[in-house]
This record gives structure tokens, C-alpha cells and sequence, in this order.
């Protein structure tokens, strides 16, 4: 969960009140779903004290800041919604006295750009450590490590208008970097700097960079990678600066740019706009004026919200509720209450998420405890009695049990395993890359725990029982979620014939008839491998998993394996 530093001055200035008692803060840091860290009040008040928070909600990327966290408590508290005025919209135009230019050459490898100026106070010590620990909070778990998202802060009185962004040549580009003295090209900079090291993996191969400069060509930063040493070095005491965000998802991309924009204008900066023109259409047009208002209005009825919480809630009392946490709410019929988001969030993708805001702001303390009023008695759901069975019959086979997450990344659950990525189920916004997919089988959990357990005597057996998460455009929201078996072995003899064995074993101590058939999946070797079918219906396939595989995994042992739908097997 993202952990955040804030300086308690500015803190509680930002949320116009004092705390004194650590019980009472942690208690009003709820309706944020933070908690407190670290506050050490034994210190002076005037030793500029920090405060560590941890923040729950991963949806709420605006909490991640002094500001952001500031505003929910003081809206929670007075009641007052802040406007800000300096958005544009589809239906409300702004002329933006400052204007990059998106040129085509960019849009293959990091197409998407949103940014503004902010003039207002000097920049002090305590905001400038707040800038940049936002901007990395948001590039690095929003922005999946700068993958969809990462952001730079410029020094306007060096920028000459405008701001050009574009694709570059990597090995003929140079500029001197932050945190260096000399010139270094693009290429250079992904070898030879601490920064460029670290995120290479986002820009390494292809064949045009992204760059961003001035009207004189003057360079302000190489995004994803780091900033120029002389724009893109922000200092104390500068009183004008132009933040961009750049990315690979849009809306993520214009939602980063607006949480900094409402956090500089709630610390007293006045925010100018940046006319965005691209050379192809995007998602909001051709040219779009930022901090731009995207979000759309969502709904619910009331009778759906008090279902949910159990509660007997009018509209009004839920409309005030939204209010307190900074939501924009209103009703015409007096039963359905629509809600406009704030203008920093964008984590509203079903009614659901509007009914726990309303309980959030009604208080969690408002909602008596209910004992049950029917009695039942727990039992095992079919499937899980008959999933207990199939790990009672590996483990007599020899098999060992695994248990693996169910989140993963492309290139273990792809690249890896010679599937391609539209096959799998992805997470609309990950917290990283890591976690970017829902498995589609136990199979890449079991060779990754192979890859590393060659020291260990063989053979080695493993299996897993868990879900899965399949396309189908029959299902709700186009995905099934499946019970599946997975099974591996791994010896010098390892080959179809024992797992084919494996397999007729299970299925006949689980009272299943089955046949197989040739089958092509790529994660095997071709003529080596089987689907099966019970009842007519493909349940599975099993065979010597393919070399390419195995050299993917980095495993030197031949490996057999296989994959069983359990569902479909206790409907058969």
C-alpha cells in the first residue's frame, strides 16, 4: 500500500485543523482509509515534523499527496466542495496562453501528453519534497513504474513557447541529464545512467524515443527516463513552473496531470492552461486544453444504496453523505441520486462504488450491528468437495501441492508460456506490472516454482488446485472463472507416457470417462501433447511441455504437465 511523508505544518494548514491527539487523528484518517504510521510528537513543533501515512485505497491515487489527503479531511469535515474553475471540458472552452505540439512521430511508442503552469508562491523547501514525492507516488504505483504514467516539473522562466514533443533517434539525440555534467545521447543514457538503468525496460529496442523541448530545441526531459540538467532542475524559491505527464494510458495520464493541478491550486498557485494539439485523433480530440474534465456522471438508486448497506437512508441523507466526501450530487426523481465526480478522481466504474462512498460519509459509526436472523449451517459447496478429492488423489500419485497467486505478469503468463497477451484477462489500472494479469492457468506458477528447484533431488512433482479467469463473450462482463487442476513432473525421464498415466489415474478414481485427441497448444511439444474430453467437451490438455518454454523458465530438466477444469468435469 502507498506510504506517504507530510509535513505537519503544511498539513494542517492544508486541512484547516490542528490535531494534538494521535487517537482522534487516526480516527478522522478513516473516511480516507488511511492510517497513521509514524508520528513522533515528542519532537519541537517547530522542527518541521513529519508524518508517515498509509493509505488503503488504491483506487484513490488523489490521496497520495499532502493536498489530496488534506482535502478529503477538510470536505469530510466542513462540508465545502472547492471548485476549480480552471478546468476545460467538452462543454466548457479555455484559451490556454501556452501550447505543446504532439507530432506523429511519437505515437507508436509513448503517445499520450497532458499538462499546465502553475504561478504562485516561492516554492519552499517542504513543497518541493511534497512535488516530488507525488509525482513519484503517481509514476511509480499509479503509473506502473512509469510504464502508463510518469511526470516532469520544468523551470517556465527557461521554456520558450512551444513545447515540442515528438520522436526522436536514440542514438543521435543528446543532452546533458540530471545528476550529470556531460552530454549523453538517449542510448547512452539507458546504459551508462542510474536512471536510464533502472527504466530501460520501457523504451530498450524501439526504435524512435520520445523527447520533449522548447521552440529552440532546447531540451526539458527524455520521458519516461529524466530530466535535462538545466529546465528540468526545479528549485526553492522558483515561483513558475510547467508540469507535464506523459504515458501509454490516457485517462491515466490526464488524471495525473489533474490531482497535481487541484493539489498546487489548494497550496495557493494560480493554474494556467496547456493547449495539447496532437497530429492524430485521440480519445478527447485533436486538441484538448488541460487540466481537462473528463469523467462522466454514474448513478444509483436509493433503494439500490440501502439494500447494499442495509440501511434506510432518504436521498437527501445520501446526498450529504457524498457531499462530506467531495462528490457532486443530486437527484431530480427523488429515488435515483447521480453523482458527478471531482475533477481528481476517476474510480467510479459501477454504481456499487457511489454506495460506499455514502456509507463512508454517512460514518461507519451510524450503522448498528445486526445479529443474523436466520440461522444456517456452513457446509462444502460441491465443487470444493470435489476439488478436496482430486488433491487427495495427487498427493497419493506423488504429487506435492502449491499454492500461487493469482496475479501475474505478461511476460510469465504470456511471452513466457508462447500465448499472446489479448488472451489473457487485464487489470484495467495495476498497481504494477508484476500484477498486470489474472492467470488463465496453473501452469506458469508450477514451472516458475521448477525454475528454481533444480537443487533439489528429483524427480519433482507438483500440482495446484485454484481459479482461473477465461474470455467468453457469453459470460457476464465477458469472463468465467473457472476451478482448474494443474499438474507438473519434472525428471530426465519426465515424458507424455507418465503424465498421460498421471492423468488416467486421477480420472479414474474420480469416477470421470474421458478420451483425448490431438491437440496444437503451443505450450507443448506438437504430437506430444492431448486435449481432453468428457462428455464430448474439451476439459483439458495434457503432454511434454515445449523447450522453448522451459528454456523461458530457465529449467534444464524435461517437464511434462497438464490442466484440468474441474467445473466441467463435476457437471460431466
Amino acid at each position: 500500500m502507498p506510504k506517504i511523508e507530510v509535513n505537519e505544518e503544511l498539513f494542517f494548514r492544508l486541512a484547516g485543523k490542528t490535531w494534538s491527539d494521535k487517537e482522534a487523528f487516526e480516527q478522522d484518517l478513516t473516511v480516507a482509509k488511511a492510517e497513521l504510521d509514524e508520528w513522533d510528537t515528542s519532537l519541537p513543533a517547530d522542527s518541521e515534523r513529519t508524518i508517515k501515512i498509509e493509505l488503503n485505497d488504491t483506487n484513490r491515487p488523489d490521496l497520495w499527496s499532502t493536498a489530496g489527503l488534506a482535502r478529503q479531511l477538510r470536505i469530510y469535515r466542513t462540508n465545502n466542495i472547492p471548485s476549480y474553475p480552471f478546468f476545460a471540458s467538452q462543454k466548457k472552452k479555455i484559451a490556454a496562453p501556452y501550447r505543446v505540439v504532439v507530432e506523429r512521430s511519437v505515437k507508436e511508442v509513448r503517445p499520450w501528453l497532458a499538462g499546465f503552469v502553475a504561478k504562485g508562491p516561492a516554492i519552499s523547501d517542504a513543497l518541493l519534497r511534497d512535488m516530488i514525492q507525488t509525482q513519484e507516488k503517481l509514476a511509480w504505483n499509479f503509473g506502473r513504474k512509469r510504464k502508463g504514467v510518469s511526470i516532469g516539473i520544468y523551470r517556465i522562466s527557461l521554456i520558450e513557447w512551444p513545447v515540442r514533443y515528438f520522436g526522436a533517434d536514440p542514438h543521435k539525440v543528446s543532452f546533458v541529464p540530471l545528476q550529470e555534467t556531460r552530454r549523453m545521447t538517449l542510448s547512452q543514457i539507458l546504459e551508462e545512467h542510474p536512471k536510464g538503468i533502472e527504466y530501460a525496460s520501457i523504451l530498450k529496442g524501439k526504435p524512435i524515443h520520445p523527447l520533449l523541448t522548447d521552440s529552440k530545441g532546447r531540451v526539458l526531459s527524455y520521458p519516461p527516463i529524466i530530466n535535462s540538467a538545466d529546465l528540468g532542475a526545479v528549485q526553492v524559491g522558483d515561483t513558475e513552473v510547467f508540469i507535464e505527464v506523459t504515458g501509454s494510458d490516457y485517462p491515466s495520464v490526464a488524471l495525473s496531470s489533474s490531482i497535481m493541478a487541484c493539489d498546487l491550486a489548494d497550496m495557493g498557485f494560480e493554474i494556467k492552461n496547456v493547449q495539447v494539439d496532437y497530429e492524430y485523433d485521440t480519445l478527447f480530440g485533436s486538441s484538448i486544453v488541460f487540466p481537462y474534465y473528463f469523467q462522466g456522471e454514474i448513478s444509483v438508486s436509493i433503494e439500490e444504496a440501502n439494500k447494499l448497506l442495509g440501511s434506510g437512508l432518504d436521498v437527501a441523507q445520501a446526498i450529504d453523505a457524498l457531499t462530506r466526501m467531495g462528490l457532486c450530487a443530486y437527484s431530480e426523481d427523488g429515488r435515483t441520486i447521480r453523482v458527478a465526480p471531482p475533477e481528481y478522481r476517476n474510480d467510479f466504474l459501477h454504481p456499487v462504488d457511489i454506495v460506499e462512498d455514502i456509507m463512508i460519509g454517512h460514518g461507519l459509526e451510524n450503522f448498528p450491528p445486526e445479529r443474523p436472523r436466520d440461522f444456517t449451517i456452513g457446509r462444502l459447496t460441491p465443487i470444493e468437495r470435489f476439488s478436496r478429492k482430486a488433491k487427495s488423489i495427487m498427493v497419493g500419485l506423488g504429487y506435492q501441492e502449491m499454492i500461487y497467486n493469482y496475479l501475474g505478469s505478461g511476460k510469465d503468463y504470456a511471452e513466457k508460456m508462447q500465448i499472446p497477451a489479448s488472451a489473457l484477462v487485464k487489470i484495467a489500472n495495476p498497481m504494477t506490472e508484476n500484477y498486470e494479469y489474472v492467470r488463465n492457468s496453473p501452469l506458469p506458477g508450477l514451472l516458475q516454482t521448477e525454475s528454481v528447484s533444480s537443487k533439489a533431488s528429483y524427480p519433482h512433482r507438483t500440482f495446484e488446485v485454484g481459479k482461473v479467469a477465461l474470455k467468453d463473450v457469453d459470460a457476464n462482463y465477458g469472463i468465467v472463472t473457472r476451478q482448474y487442476i494443474g499438474f507438473l513432473t519434472s525428471h530426465a525421464q519426465a515424458d507424455y507416457n507418465e503424465i498421460a498415466s498421471h492423468v488416467a489415474a486421477l480420472m479414474y478414481f474420480l469416477g470421470k470417462e474421458y478420451t483425448v485427441r490431438e491437440a496444437s497448444d503451443p505450450r507443448f511439444v506438437p504430437g506430444r501433447q492431448v486435449e481432453v474430453l468428457a462428455g464430448g467437451k474439451r476439459a483439458g490438455v495434457f503432454g511434454e511441455v515445449h523447450p522453448a518454454v522451459l528454456e523461458a523458465f530457465g529449467i534444464m530438466m524435461p517437464c511434462a504437465a497438464g490442466e484440468l477444469d474441474l467445473d466441467m468435469l463435476i457437471e460431466e
